[in-house]
C-alpha cells in the first residue's frame, strides 16, 4: 500500500496494538506526503532536526488552512492556548515562569519534597490490592497515582482530588473516543470539564493570592505580572495543561512499562533482583514503548526541505517520535528491549523548546511504580496479550492491563 495512506493506517484502531511495522514503512521514505495534505516524518535525524528548527511552528494559527473538525481543547472552551501551542517569545516567557515554580534553580525543593511523598502513595495503592488475584494496572495504580501526585504538586486539597478524577475522565474521553460514544456529547463534556477545572484552579489561586502555601499554584498566584506580557488567565490555562499532560503521559509510561516487563520475564527478574537498574530501564521504556507516539501540531512557517522533500509553508506536519525511537540508523537492534542499552538519547519526552519540563517527576513516578509492582506482585501474569488499547493513536497505551498474581508481598 502507498505511503500516502500511512497516516490513515496509523490512526486506524486495527493497528493500535502494533503500529511499528507501519513506522518501518515510514522510515523508508523518510518524509511521507499524505493523501489529506499532511506530511509525516519518521526518522530520528530528521525529527530531531525539525524539533530544533525555528521555522517549525507549534501554533495552529499559522496553518494555511484549518482542520475541518470542530474545535477542541482550549479553543473550544474559549480560553487562551497552552504553551505547547505557542511559539517564542510567548512560549518562552510562560515556560520560564512555570519552570521557576516547578523545580531548580528557583524552587529546588519542590519536586524533591514531592518525591519523598511518592513511596507512601504507591504503597497505599498496592496495599489496596490485597485479597484480589486479578488487578487492572491502569485503574488500580497507573491512573490514580499520577492524579494524586499532580494534585499535590499544584496544591489541591486532598478532599477535592476526586473532582480532578472526574474532570480527567471527561477530558481523556474527548481525546480517546470510543466508537459507541456520541462525539457531540463527548465534546460538550470535555469543554465543561475544562471550564470547571479552570474555574476551580482560578479560585484556588485567588484564595492564595497574598496568603501563599508551599505549592505551585501559590507561587504562580503571587507572581508580579506587571512587567510580563502574561495574562492571569494564562496561568490558569497552563495549570490545567500541566495537570492533563503530567497525568496522561505518566499513565501510559507506567502501563506500557509494566506490559513490556511482563512480556520480558527474564528482564523483570533481573530488575527485581537489582532495583537500582530501574532508572536506566525507564529510559529504555521511553524509547521502546513511549507514552506519546506523535506530535501532530506542527506547521512550517516557510517552505522547508527535509531529506529532499519540500514541506510547504502552512502544511500540517506530524513528527512520529515512536518511529524515530526505533530508527536503526540511530539505535542498534532497535526492536529489542534492552534496559542496559549504553547510548539512549531517545525522543520519549521530545526535544527542543517544547521538551517536557515535567520529565524529572514522570521519571520518578515510573521508576517507583514499576519497582514496587514487580517487587510486591508475586508471579504476575498477563490475562490478555495484546491488551485492550486506548483509541488515541497519539497518547498510545492500554486502556486496561489485567494481571493475575499469587499474592501481595509485604
Amino acid at each position: 500500500m502507498t505511503t500516502a495512506t500511512l497516516l490513515r493506517q496509523i490512526t486506524d484502531y486495527a493497528h493500535r496494538a502494533d503500529p511499528y511495522p507501519l513506522y518501518a514503512q515510514l522510515r523508508a521514505t523518510p518524509v511521507a506526503p499524505q493523501e489529506n495534505g499532511h506530511f509525516l516524518v519518521g526518522t530520528y535525524r530528521e525529527i530531531m532536526q525539525l524539533l530544533h528548527d525555528p521555522r517549525i511552528s507549534s501554533d495552529l494559527r499559522n496553518r494555511t488552512r484549518r482542520e475541518a473538525d470542530p474545535p477542541t481543547g482550549e479553543e473550544a472552551a474559549g480560553v487562551p492556548p497552552g504553551l505547547i501551542k505557542l511559539d517564542p517569545p510567548d512560549h518562552d516567557e510562560i515556560r520560564r515562569l512555570f519552570m521557576s515554580h516547578f523545580g531548580p534553580p528557583d524552587s529546588p525543593r519542590r519536586v524533591e519534597t514531592l518525591g519523598e511523598e511518592l513511596p507512601g502513595i504507591v504503597t497505599s495503592l498496592i496495599d489496596g490490592l490485597a485479597g484480589r488475584s486479578r488487578v487492572d494496572i491502569v485503574d488500580d495504580l497507573a491512573y490514580p497515582f499520577p492524579v494524586t501526585v499532580v494534585c499535590r504538586l499544584l496544591g489541591v486539597p486532598p478532599e477535592d482530588e476526586p473532582r480532578f478524577h472526574v474532570w480527567a475522565d471527561a477530558i481523556v474521553a474527548s481525546i480517546d473516543p470510543g466508537p459507541e460514544k456520541d462525539p457531540g456529547a463527548r465534546r460538550q463534556a470535555e469543554q465543561q470539564a475544562r471550564v470547571d477545572m479552570a474555574g476551580y484552579i482560578g479560585g484556588l489561586m485567588a484564595d492564595r493570592r497574598g496568603a501563599p502555601r508551599e505549592d505551585m499554584l501559590s507561587g504562580l498566584a503571587n507572581e508580579d505580572l506587571s512587567h510580563r506580557s502574561i495574562e492571569p488567565m494564562e496561568l490558569v490555562t497552563n495549570s490545567v495543561l500541566l495537570f492533563i499532560a503530567g497525568h496522561e503521559t505518566t499513565v501510559n509510561l507506567i502501563t506500557n512499562g509494566m506490559l513490556t516487563l511482563l512480556r520480558n520475564p527474564g528482564v523483570l527478574e533481573r530488575l527485581r533482583a537489582d532495583p537500582a537498574a530501574m532508572p536506566q530501564a525507564v529510559e529504555e521504556l521511553l524509547r521502546f514503548e513511549p507514552p506519546i507516539h506523535m506530535l501532530p501540531q506542527r506547521t512550517p512557517l516557510t517552505d522547508v526541505e527535509v531529506a529532499g522533500v519540500v514541506i510547504p509553508e502552512g502544511a500540517p506536519l506530524t513528527l512520529v517520535l515512536a518511529s524515530g525511537n526505533r530508527d536503526p540508523g540511530r539505535f542498534r537492534d532497535p526492536d529489542r528491549f534492552d534496559p542496559w542499552r549504553p547510548d539512549n538519547q531517545h525522543l520519549g519526552f521530545g526535544s527542543g523548546i517544547h521538551s517536557c519540563f515535567g520529565a524529572p517527576l514522570a521519571r520518578l513516578e515510573a521508576q517507583l511504580a514499576l519497582t514496587e509492582l514487580i517487587r510486591r506482585l508475586d508471579n504476575p501474569r498477563l490475562v490478555q496479550d495484546p491488551p485492550e488499547y486506548r483509541s488515541n493513536p497519539i497518547l498510545r497505551g492500554p486502556r486496561h492491563l489485567l494481571v493475575t498474581h499469587d499474592g501481595i508481598r509485604p
